[in-house]
């Protein structure tokens, strides 16, 4: 049963090469991280086995063997009290240095050439803006593999906690303050992250990707993304749902360059370049992307974005016009 039930637990853990896992370390930041996890974590064994053993000797030494004898009365050993004071004391030392000095070095003065990315929490999506490049985008985090960069993190509405835990460890997103993260992502791939900080009724739905890419490949993708928001040809259902988009709520909300200039929702420019809607909740399909419009708060709960009342045709327009976005 015992077996049975190490196994179990140990199946709960899951993968160690998990997306989402944090056992596994893709940058230098990751690497300081999960270096002083297992720091800690051996700490935390060795303390363990030594008060199990010790736990064992008083249970079997000192067990009751004369119930009518009165045991030996101890007031106190000054000695005890001393050694349970500094050892404890020692090991936090131990574990405070290493973890303070990565601290100021993950928030250390990026390195010349590093990529500026701007990471905005908002309920409950992530924007990340390229001051240096001119682009904006929401949900995917594209960053070039072996280049450093500096994620200088901020809140709009209330805290958040950025997190990709496969690139690091976690920075608050705070309203009106700052914190940073500088770290260099070395291996090509797609990690996801989670917001975790609470921050209301759809917390557990604020995800974000985080899009690891040679350098040739993020070039490519920032060319992209600088170019202007697709012309639908007129006739196309595409050119019928930026009609669409141009009538309704839409316009006032969200930013597609060249069309509106909303900031309340993401900017929609190139969505249709993304994996996910909805926060990360979604994989971006015309189906998911219908669902989405026609009652945001139906799927996410706590959505910001209001249930529109569009007929059936404008809704498979307006999902034509923002699957043109490359």
């Amino acid at each position: 049963m015992a077996l049975a039930a190490l196994a179990l637990a140990w199946g709960g853990c899951g993968r160690f090469d998990s997306p989402a896992g944090y056992l596994t370390s893709r940058s230098e930041f990751g690497d300081v991280s999960l270096r002083i996890f297992h720091q800690i974590l051996g700490w935390d064994t060795a303390i363990f086995l030594l008060v199990q053993v010790l736990l064992l000797v008083a249970v079997f030494r000192f067990r009751e063997r004369d119930p009518r004898a009165l045991p030996v009365q101890i007031r106190g050993s000054a000695r005890l009290e001393l050694a349970w004071t500094v050892v404890p004391a020692v090991i936090l030392a131990f574990i405070a240095f290493p973890t303070i000095a990565a601290v100021f070095r993950t928030q250390a003065v990026p390195p010349a050439g590093a990529l500026r990315v701007q990471v905005v929490g908002h309920r409950w999506w992530w924007e990340f803006r390229y001051p240096d490049l001119g682009v904006t985008t929401a949900t995917d985090l594209h960053l070039p593999a072996g280049r450093p960069a500096s994620l200088e993190i901020t809140g709009a509405d209330v805290i958040h906690s950025f997190w990709v835990p496969q690139l690091g460890g976690k920075r608050d997103a705070i309203p009106g303050g700052g914190t940073r993260i500088v770290l260099t992502a070395r291996t090509p791939g797609e990690y996801y992250g989670q917001c975790a900080e609470f921050c209301g009724t759809s917390h557990a739905n604020m995800r974000d990707l985080a899009v690891v890419e040679p350098p040739a490949a993020f070039d490519a993708w920032v060319a992209r993304q600088q170019q202007p928001g697709a012309s639908p040809p007129d006739g196309s259902p595409a050119a019928a749902g930026l009609d669409v988009f141009r009538r309704n709520a839409c316009v006032g909300c969200h930013t597609i360059n060249g069309v509106s200039a909303g900031v309340v929702g993401p900017d929609l420019t190139h969505l249709a370049s993304r994996r996910t809607i909805a926060g990360g909740m979604l994989p971006r399909t015309p189906e998911n992307l219908a669902r989405w419009i026609r009652n945001a708060p139906a799927v996410k709960p706590g959505a910001l974005m209001p249930e529109i009342p569009l007929s059936d045709a404008d809704v498979q327009a307006l999902v034509a016009y923002l699957e043109s976005l490359q």
